[in-house]
């Protein structure tokens, strides 16, 4: 009984660990920072991910009145030209708008503090990417989250199980695949077709990194399934799956993600635009005849 509890508790540490860590090295986790201006130190949160429904806030805490923000912003992977705004000053906070971008539209953007003699951007080096998603249901994204997280505690639990003397291994094990299965495989592309548009967009249909890893990790537990049954020693696949999913779960979470190309939307408004030129001249010439 001891040991178990013991398990349990360093399924759950590893669990919470490595959860942590994907969230905050991913590429949605917000840029936080600190720079100075005039004498004033001023500590930063630029949000790198935000809701389809509504333009996302800019917001520069600052206690110096006469500190003039401009928010700098244009599409990612355009060439389109900066757009400026001049961000307000109330209550010890600098503040300007985002415009909402369509699911998965990414802009990229930095804010220029400037005072009678200087002027710094922030960040620092570079500009901020964020990227819009949809906004996902409750019932969908909970029991999603829930379900990754059971998965990373049982297949931690299942691999410390293969250490003891009669470990119930064939349990653990089925129950890891039924989870990964429940909450990457029909949950994830749930959620993201909600947040994104799409259900996968992983192998073979693209690059996502997070739908890749996870088909990786299914592959993993799917063999270590096959293992129970196929060969005498089955712990040695199960400890190998249990450490894969450990390694794709530190992969930071939405690398490579859904990304919209707003250059192709653009050459098919060019299109539609040509199309209904034509048809409005070939109208007009058939009126004349």
């Amino acid at each position: 009984m001891r040991r178990t509890f013991l398990f349990w508790i360093i399924a759950f540490v590893v669990t919470l660990a490595s959860a942590y860590y994907q969230r905050i090295t991913g590429p949605t986790y917000p840029l936080s920072g600190t720079v100075n201006i005039d004498g004033e130190k001023v500590n930063y949160k630029l949000n790198r991910s935000h809701s389809t429904s509504a333009d996302c806030p800019v917001l520069i805490k600052i206690n110096k009145s006469d500190v003039s923000g401009i928010l700098m912003w244009k599409r990612f992977k355009t060439d389109d030209a900066w757009t400026p705004e001049v961000m307000h000053y109330k209550d010890g906070e600098l503040s300007g708008f985002l415009p909402k971008q369509p699911a998965a539209g990414k802009l990229q953007y930095s804010v220029l503090l400037g005072t009678g003699e200087q002027q710094i951007s922030v960040p620092p080096a570079g500009n901020v990417v964020i990227r819009f998603k949809g906004d996902v249901p409750l019932f969908i994204l909970i029991p999603h989250i829930l379900a990754m997280f059971g998965t990373m505690l049982l297949s931690t639990r299942t691999a410390l199980e293969c250490f003891a003397k009669e470990g119930k291994i064939k349990k653990y094990t089925w129950w890891t695949l039924g989870f990964l299965i429940a909450g990457g495989m029909i949950l994830g592309p749930i959620t993201q077709k909600y947040a994104f548009g799409a259900l996968w967009t992983g192998f073979p249909f693209g690059m996502d990194l997070t739908d890749n890893k996870t088909l990786i990790a299914l592959i993993g537990w799917i063999l270590a399934a096959a293992a129970l049954y196929k060969f005498k020693k089955p712990k040695v696949y199960i400890i190998g799956a249990a450490a894969l999913l450990l390694i794709v779960f530190m992969i930071p979470h939405s690398m490579f993600g859904s990304e919209l190309d707003y250059n192709k939307i653009e050459k098919k408004k060019d299109n539609i635009e040509n199309i209904n030129t034509y048809q409005h001249q070939t109208s007009k010439s058939e009126v004349l005849l």
